[in-house]
């Protein structure tokens, strides 16, 4: 984990809700929340975004 990671996720952990996102690697999609979560890489976006709806609805 780079520096920049640490201070983004430590910064996230103030953040009352969880606010996620996609983010595209070459043939990948991975869920990212401002809490410092991340999902597995997945190739289907739709499996991305189930990854980030399962995170939010579980806190």
């Amino acid at each position: 984990m780079t520096q920049q990671e640490r201070q983004d996720r430590s910064s996230a952990s103030n953040c009352p809700e969880h606010r996620t996102t996609t983010v595209e690697r070459g043939p990948f999609c991975v869920a990212r929340c401002t809490c410092g979560w991340s999902g597995p890489a997945r190739r289907a976006r739709s499996l991305a975004r189930t990854d980030a709806d399962g995170h939010t609805a579980g806190g």
